[in-house]
């Protein structure tokens, strides 16, 4: 008799938590909303429609994945080269990253005056909006495209490459700090202000000092992007070093040996890259 009626006062408990439970009201979708599904769906719809439409009779799956496995095994379990050492290959790999270097540099510097001047709590509204807009279409265009375009009036090579991976690393450095001027604290500019500091002094007295942390962590994360843009562009555009050296093993030499070594290389690079953004950013986080 106990048990039966602590079990009906559990379940009256548990009616009482559930009435207790307020359900919100779903919301009309908005406008935005209604256009995101839009896209989403027909997107979608693009996508199946693409796949029912192909013509896979001319095409053997079983020996196409095969040759995919064996290409693989090729490339990374038996990586070797004929036509350099591996004293040139590390050489074309220091090219590269003095390629990836300087357009970082370049675009950081550029960058740093047109983030002031975007940042809505260090410039007038028009200039920001101006400003913004213009790296925004910049952006939206891929790093090769500007290369190619580039290439139009210097030819194919190192410069164009350079111009065309700084143009782009202008654009994205901008927008970075750009937010990270305006995550400053509004009080400390209008204090500085008060004081009777100019536009210059705020800058280097606390825009700049408040901010270094988060404009070397974003340099470095467009160094990075840069090294993967300069390999890229050592093919397309003829800019030389492990880049051009990766497309010559795997389409002119067809060389899936070398391919695999110069993978590697690439490879332990990027990792030694990614240790020490670690490292430099942590070291910044202690100093701050």
């Amino acid at each position: 008799m106990m048990q039966f009626e602590e079990s009906i006062r559990g379940w009256e408990q548990v009616g009482h938590n559930l009435k207790s439970i307020s359900i919100a009201p779903i919301k009309p979708l908005n406008k935005s909303g209604i256009a995101m599904r839009v896209v989403l769906l027909a997107l979608s719809a693009i996508t199946i429609y693409f796949f029912l439409t192909i013509d896979y009779q001319g095409i053997d799956l079983m020996k196409g994945f095969a040759d995919t496995v064996v290409n693989f095994m090729t490339i990374f379990l038996h990586p070797s080269s004929h036509r350099f050492t591996l004293g040139e290959a590390f050489y074309n790999v220091v090219v590269t990253l003095g390629l990836a270097f300087l357009t970082t540099l370049i675009g950081g510097i550029v960058a740093l005056f047109l983030g002031l001047l975007a940042a809505q709590n260090l410039a007038p509204k028009q200039v920001t909006h101006i400003i913004k807009g213009f790296v925004a279409i910049i952006r939206a265009v891929p790093t090769i495209l500007w290369v190619l375009i580039f290439a139009v009036a210097a030819g194919l090579g190192s410069a164009a490459a350079i111009i065309g991976m700084s143009f782009h690393s202008v654009s994205y450095l901008t927008k970075a700090y750009s937010e990270s001027f305006e995550d400053l604290d509004r009080s400390v500019i209008e204090a500085l202000m008060a004081s009777g500091a100019n536009w210059w002094q705020i800058v280097f007295q606390a825009v700049l000092p408040s901010s270094l942390t988060y404009l070397l962590s974003w340099s470095f994360l467009r160094f990075e992007i840069n090294f993967a843009n300069a390999v890229a562009m050592g093919a397309a555009a003829g800019a030389g070093g492990i880049g051009f050296d990766l497309f010559m093993a795997g389409d002119f030499y067809f060389d899936l040996h070398e391919v695999g070594l110069i993978t590697y290389l690439i490879i332990a690079i990027a990792i030694v890259l990614e240790v020490v953004s670690t490292q430099f950013k942590r070291r910044l986080q202690k100093s701050s």
